[in-house]
C-alpha cells in the first residue's frame, strides 16, 4: 500500500499491558467509527505494513486499545511505539455539505465572493494553530486562514471553495 492511498489514522503511543496491548492515539473527531478496524497499517522504516487486529476498544475518548495478531508482548509492542497507524482513503467516511478533509480540497480553485478566482489550493498548513489554505496565483502565495464563516460553499462537483474573506487580506498578497 503506498502512503498516498492512505490516510494517517493517529499514532501508537504508549504499552497498555504486558500481554503486548497498546494504545493507539486517533487524530479524529470521530473515534467510534474505527472501534472495530480489521487492520491497520502501520509505519515502519518508511514503509506502511498490515497489521492485524486480534481486539479492539475505546479507551478515554481519543485512544483505541488494540491488540493486533503476532504483539503478545511488551518487547513486541517496543518495535511499533511511536508509529504512525494509517487507513486506505477508501475507509474515509464520506463527508457532505461543506464539510471536507484536507486532502480533499488540494487542486480546488478559491473563488471570493467579490474577487472572482484567486487561484489553486496546492496545500492545507495545518502546522499551526489555524489551519491555511496555501493558494497560488501564478508566482504569488496567498495564505487564507481556515475559518468556517469564511467559507461560503465547497462545489465538489466543479472542484471549487467559495470563500467570503475579509477586505483586505488577499489584497495583502496581491498587491506586495
Amino acid at each position: 500500500m503506498r502512503k498516498e492511498d492512505c490516510f494517517y489514522l493517529g499514532k501508537i503511543a504508549k504499552k497498555f499491558s504486558y500481554k503486548g496491548e497498546v494504545l493507539a492515539w486517533l487524530d479524529t473527531d470521530e473515534p467510534e467509527l474505527y472501534e472495530n478496524l480489521e487492520s491497520v497499517f502501520v509505519e515502519i522504516h518508511k514503509h506502511l505494513v498490515p497489521f492485524f487486529i486480534q481486539s479492539s476498544s475505546l479507551h478515554k475518548n481519543e485512544f483505541l486499545r488494540v491488540r493486533f495478531e503476532d504483539i503478545d508482548s511488551e518487547d513486541a509492542a517496543d518495535g511499533i511505539m511511536g508509529c504512525d497507524i494509517y487507513l486506505p482513503l477508501t475507509q474515509l467516511p464520506i463527508l457532505e455539505g461543506d464539510k471536507f478533509y484536507f486532502h480533499e480540497v488540494v487542486g480546488f480553485i478559491a473563488e471570493d465572493v467579490r474577487l472572482g478566482e484567486i487561484g489553486t489550493i496546492v496545500n492545507i498548513n495545518d502546522t499551526s494553530s489555524q489551519p491555511l489554505f496555501e493558494i497560488k496565483k501564478g508566482e504569488i502565495e496567498i495564505l487564507i486562514p481556515m475559518i468556517d464563516h469564511f467559507i461560503v460553499k465547497v462545489d465538489r462537483d466543479n472542484k471549487k471553495i467559495i470563500l467570503d474573506t475579509p477586505d483586505g487580506l488577499i489584497d495583502l498578497y496581491l498587491n506586495a
